[in-house]
């Protein structure tokens, strides 16, 4: 019989019916599988701690804090390009491994189970360790590898229509003008709750205070409902490090020059306001005013 079944198999090859391959295939397509699954299980605990670090740097379970009022902006802030990558991975990873020779030996569950163990503690672990800061750094560079995650980073200091996070620069009696990553923004007190009915609503404020607010965005005015006056240590990093970037350049020029006539221009990516007031603005920094006194004339 087995010699019949050998006779078989061979005039089958003869034919062309079945085609003998080398060792050496099964050998690659082993090795390209393992590969595929290393990196795919890499990228899954990369993007889960982004995930962790996302929510630990940005604003976004902050908003929590006002209750209900503040559910709208957490939703609207919440990392979702983020979460959505790290589950394709983590499901492609898996999908993988029932390609492989391991998914013979044991049942799947067993792989599913350990596959998603092993990628929340390292991930976690990850979260907790300055890989996530740097890649947050690259991101807002000229970094190539940086290009590739700045969509999944830059969620983190985009404009809110429900939130607003930012350190105050100006204070005027019925708004306030906040340096945020995006630039100048201004904040409508004119609907503010405001916790203490003794004093002015703006009374509570002072420049240089990091602020989180939530309410809504009319335009290129946010009106604010309700306002928390944040210490450094609560503000979220990822914001703070922002507004770095935006403003170290053109305070430091201006506060090394304050002590003469001169006040340099204001870098037109720094006016987030409407375009009559942008054009405002520009020439009245062009005419050497005081930056305050530039808010004041410019902003209504």
């Amino acid at each position: 019989m087995s010699k019949n079944l050998e006779q078989k198999i061979m005039s089958q090859i003869k034919t062309g019916k079945i085609k003998l391959r080398s060792k050496y295939i099964f050998l690659a397509e082993k090795l390209g599988l393992n590969s595929a699954l290393v990196l795919t299980v890499i990228l899954a605990v990369l993007f889960f701690s982004l995930v962790l670090f996302y929510i630990r740097a940005t604003d976004n379970l902050e908003y929590l804090s006002f209750g209900k009022d503040g559910l709208l902006a957490f939703l609207e802030s919440f990392p979702y390009l983020l979460v959505v990558s790290f589950i394709l991975f983590l499901f492609l990873a898996g999908f993988i491994i029932t390609k492989t020779n391991w998914s013979y030996k044991k049942p799947f569950k067993y792989f599913a189970v350990s596959l998603i163990v092993f990628v929340l503690i390292v991930g976690t672990v990850v979260a907790w360790t300055d890989i996530s800061e740097r890649i947050e750094e690259q991101a807002f560079g000229n970094h190539a590898l940086g290009k590739f995650f700045r969509p999944f980073i830059n969620r983190g200091i985009e404009s809110r229509n429900r939130g607003m996070t930012g350190k105050i620069y100006e204070i005027d009696s019925d708004y306030l003008i906040l340096e945020t990553p995006r630039g100048f923004e201004k904040i409508s007190l004119l609907k503010l709750l405001c916790p203490d009915k003794s004093i002015n609503c703006q009374d509570q404020f002072e420049i240089g205070q990091f602020i989180i607010a939530v309410g809504k965005r009319e335009d290129n005015i946010f009106i604010a409902d309700k306002i928390q006056i944040a210490s450094e240590e609560r503000f979220p990093p990822m914001i703070r490090r922002g507004i770095h970037r935006q403003f170290s350049p053109f305070l430091n020029n201006y506060l090394f020059d304050n002590h003469s006539t001169n006040t340099l221009p204001l870098p037109l990516h720094l006016l987030n306001f409407d375009e009559p007031t942008n054009k405002c603005l520009a020439q009245c920094f062009q005419d050497k005013i005081h930056p305050r006194e530039c808010f004041e004339k410019c902003v209504e």
